[in-house]
């Protein structure tokens, strides 16, 4: 399924130029373990920080997603109030399907839905490939952010196409992505070519934040913890491998993260990542030994403990960083994203422990 073909990083990349790539982050993507443990949030760039609430007022989600100097603002945010290890580009996983000219909006307190769900071999058929000058926005909104972080590594994202194609199946989110899981069973040609459509288009939006200056990317399924792992080996992992094909060439350091996902961790590192992220189902230690005790582990603060007690959530995040010592490296992070209700100064307190340790 690989396919696309193998370019180096640009000259002045913050990784070619050597800028990131003795950062603690890449250091431990990469199977070191720097003298300062790093730390970043998935979703720290969000509803919990008033500045952003105050600069998204009057933007809806993907306008702000698309508008280079709100992208880019936004991403820097929780980087000046946290000393965080690296940002996470603020996006959407479905502005490439946006882009590719799906309708598509991310409704407030609901997440993505589609105008029509996509449930036919005609419905598929009818989707456009991704024009790569549509990404002008991304690469520009990375850019403009690259310049600002200096040595802090900026990480690239997208949605992995199980997740994708849940949602262009369910029109929406879903508990059991039962039409999408029906799907891939009961008309596999359709199947194949809805994640082969799915892992270009979230390829090409991965590739274009990495050449425009993303030291690290990460892909999210979310959804992949619905799927069992036969299902997942047979019918979802090759896809996801494809999507990661669009950057082989580019030498930065991929982290695959899933919720749910216990159950296929060693799949998801073997379609061609170098660190895993555990969501806070399962301790690091127990997750390292499922992954033959030689991957680089992500995670796994509780989200939950967020509202405890400091005594509480000091006391966890110590014993999630023991665990992480039975991995060949560990960048912390929470098990799944920052809930709209945590208290910033929080996260603060939680990056200034992990510095210590």
């Amino acid at each position: 399924m690989q396919h696309v073909i193998s370019t180096a990083l640009p000259a002045a990349h913050p990784l070619a130029s050597g800028r990131t790539a003795q950062s603690p982050l890449v250091r431990a993507l990469r199977g070191d373990r720097p003298e300062t443990l790093p730390v970043w949030f998935m979703r720290q760039a969000g509803r919990s920080l008033p500045e952003y609430r105050e600069l998204r007022v009057g933007t809806q989600m993907l306008d702000a997603c698309l508008d280079p100097e709100l992208s880019s603002e936004i991403t820097l945010q929780p980087v000046r109030r946290h000393r965080v290890d690296a940002g996470i580009f603020f996006s959407d996983i479905v502005v490439p399907v946006k882009l590719a000219g799906v309708g598509v909006e991310i409704v407030p307190g609901r997440g993505p839905v589609l105008d029509a769900p996509l449930r036919t071999r005609d419905d598929i058929a009818r989707l456009e490939p991704l024009d790569p000058a549509a990404l002008q926005p991304i690469a520009e909104g990375v850019e403009r952010t690259v310049q600002e972080l200096g040595e802090t590594p900026l990480i690239g994202f997208a949605g992995a196409p199980f997740t994708l194609a849940a949602y262009l199946v369910e029109g929406g989110p879903s508990k059991d992505h039962i039409r999408a899981r029906t799907l891939m069973h009961a008309d596999p040609e359709t199947w194949d070519a809805l994640m082969t459509w799915a892992a270009d288009t979230t390829g090409a939006f991965l590739r274009a934040q990495v050449l425009a200056g993303a030291s690290a990317a990460q892909l999210f399924d979310s959804w992949v913890g619905s799927l069992s792992l036969s299902d997942y080996t047979r019918l979802v992992a090759p896809y996801s491998a494809r999507a990661l094909s669009h950057i082989d060439g580019l030498d930065v350091p991929r982290i695959h993260f899933g919720v749910g996902s216990g159950e296929v961790l060693a799949a998801m590192r073997d379609v061609g990542t170098d660190a895993v992220g555990v969501d806070w189902r399962i301790p690091l230690d127990e997750a390292s030994r499922r992954l033959g005790g030689r991957t680089v582990v992500q995670g796994n603060i509780d989200p939950a403990l967020l509202q405890a007690p400091w005594s509480v959530l000091e006391a966890h995040v110590r014993d999630v960083v023991e665990r992480g010592r039975a991995a060949p490296a560990h960048v912390l992070n929470l098990g799944h994203g920052v809930n709209p209700d945590t208290d910033p100064t929080v996260l603060t307190r939680i990056v200034e422990l992990a510095h210590t340790l």
